[in-house]
């Protein structure tokens, strides 16, 4: 449910689409190279902005907040397939519909683009194309990841990747602030919520990582962490 809307184009304002940019520039650089216009909307915590075979109309990119991809399963289950985060973009389908389903995690806004659009701009462009083929490999690449991760680790295994991922994409001075529960880590991780704050209990008891809050983690050893993320 698209709640409000802020229509723009969006500029390149002169950045080479050959340069290494963080994920949020590229996709404002590719965007903005193939003059298309993008719109903003706002989603309250846990509103869906798709659902599962709902036709893949827009590409999105995260501004704000972060969103969860996921699948409920037949028997109630639900499966997280990935979070995305200020930057990230999701929404890429080879297919005309969507496989997973999104909701907010947090109060989120997210930037779109027509899928059309973009389709049309890297038929006759072979940057954006080359863009385009970028972030669909990484996508398959974390696809991958995350198949090993369900298929052959253990629950500390597991917590520990998934810490060290964070780390990677959320610390800040050190400290991460989770804007997901420990029930959306467990659904990404393949576990009960009980495995997971078990794990990490035993975790800050060895004294691997320190608590500040409910979701405000600090890794005091990423040393033993990528041990353990063997």
């Amino acid at each position: 449910m698209l709640t409000q809307t802020q229509t723009a184009p969006i500029v390149a304002d002169k950045i080479n689409l050959g340069q290494t940019l963080p994920a949020s520039d590229q996709f404002a650089a590719m965007t903005g190279h193939a003059g298309l216009v993008a719109s903003e909307f706002s989603y309250k915590k846990d509103e869906e902005i798709y659902g599962e075979d709902e036709p893949a109309e827009y590409v999105y990119q995260v501004i704000s907040g972060a969103v969860r991809s996921y699948k409920l399963l037949s028997d109630g289950r639900r499966q997280i397939g990935a979070f995305h985060l200020p930057g990230d973009v999701f929404g890429l389908e080879t297919g005309s519909v969507h496989r997973l389903a999104t909701e907010a995690i947090i109060d989120t806004t997210v930037r779109l683009v027509k899928r059309r659009s973009l389709e049309q701009a890297a038929a006759v462009d072979v940057r954006v194309a080359r863009k385009l083929w970028t972030m669909t490999a990484g996508d398959l690449r974390h696809a991958e990841d995350h198949m090993l991760l369900l298929g052959r680790k253990t629950a500390v295994e597991r917590v520990a990747t998934f810490l060290l991922e964070m780390d990677r994409r959320l610390a800040v001075a050190g400290m991460l602030a989770l804007p997901m529960c420990r029930r959306d880590i467990g659904d990404y991780l393949g576990l009960t919520l009980e495995t997971v704050s078990r794990t990490l209990s035993q975790l800050h008891s060895q004294g691997v990582l320190g608590f500040s809050g409910a979701r405000q983690i600090m890794l005091r050893n990423r040393q033993r962490l990528h041990s353990m993320d063997a």
